[in-house]
């Protein structure tokens, strides 16, 4: 009986014994199956993420390809001496833009603008990013860094300095944590100073040489802060 017993107890635990690794080697092979699924599923995110940057790449290419050529067939009108098909004149000969005949969508504005900043055509693209900010001031595009850049074309044209402190100053009072801020006081300084505000200038100066000394902005305005300075003792 003693002899069954311990049989019995054996077949038991042995019985126990196999139901347990079999439970653990099902568990490794639900383990392995999640960490594949897993695996494929960020490879499969990541493709996407991936897929999404190059359409809206290709978005941007399209936009930007659509602005330019509208803007090349505008530009061979006027050499050629004819106006657009149906369109009427443009009132000013000193507006590139010409809103109110071409009807530029936000994209082509934008686009527009950063193109001419970028072949140095400040004073075009200071007028588009003009026309931008009057004809959609509410557009979420308008950040610090369009401000920015708008500024510094408009100060840039060498015709627009008073375009140049309403843009910097703007940002300078709404993005007041941006990486634009101490470019803004720079640039909101030297066209004070280019519109004969020497008063306003000297306070940028003054505030730069308190505040900002060990900046590359402050190198920019310290060539100019002694001549400044004797200026105003005499």
């Amino acid at each position: 009986m003693i002899k069954n017993l311990i049989i019995l107890c054996f077949m038991i635990v042995t019985l126990f014994l196999t139901a347990s690794c079999d439970l653990v080697k099902r568990a490794e092979i639900k383990a392995t199956q999640i960490n594949r699924y897993e695996k494929i599923s960020l490879n499969l995110m990541k493709e996407n993420r991936i897929l999404q940057a190059e359409i809206n790449a290709l978005e941007f290419k399209i936009e930007k390809l659509k602005s330019e050529n509208q803007f090349l067939s505008i530009q061979l009108n006027q050499k050629s001496g004819r106006s657009v098909a149906s369109l009427p004149p443009a009132n000013s000969s000193n507006d590139q833009v010409r809103f109110d005949i071409y009807k530029w969508s936000p994209a082509q504005l934008l686009t527009m603008a950063e193109t001419e900043f970028e072949k140095k055509n400040y004073e075009k693209s200071a007028q588009f990013f003009k026309t931008f900010l009057i004809q959609y001031p509410t557009s979420e595009k308008i950040d610090d860094r369009f401000l920015f850049q708008a500024g510094i074309a408009a100060f840039e044209s060498g015709q627009h300095y008073d375009w140049a402190l309403s843009t910097m100053d703007r940002l300078v009072n709404d993005y007041p944590e941006s990486k634009y801020f101490r470019g803004a006081k720079l640039w909101y300084g030297l066209a004070q100073l280019r519109l004969g505000n020497h008063k306003e200038f000297f306070g940028t100066v003054e505030e730069f040489r308190k505040k900002y000394r060990n900046t590359p902005e402050w190198k920019i305005l310290s060539f100019r802060y002694e001549e400044i300075v004797q200026k105003y003792k005499d």
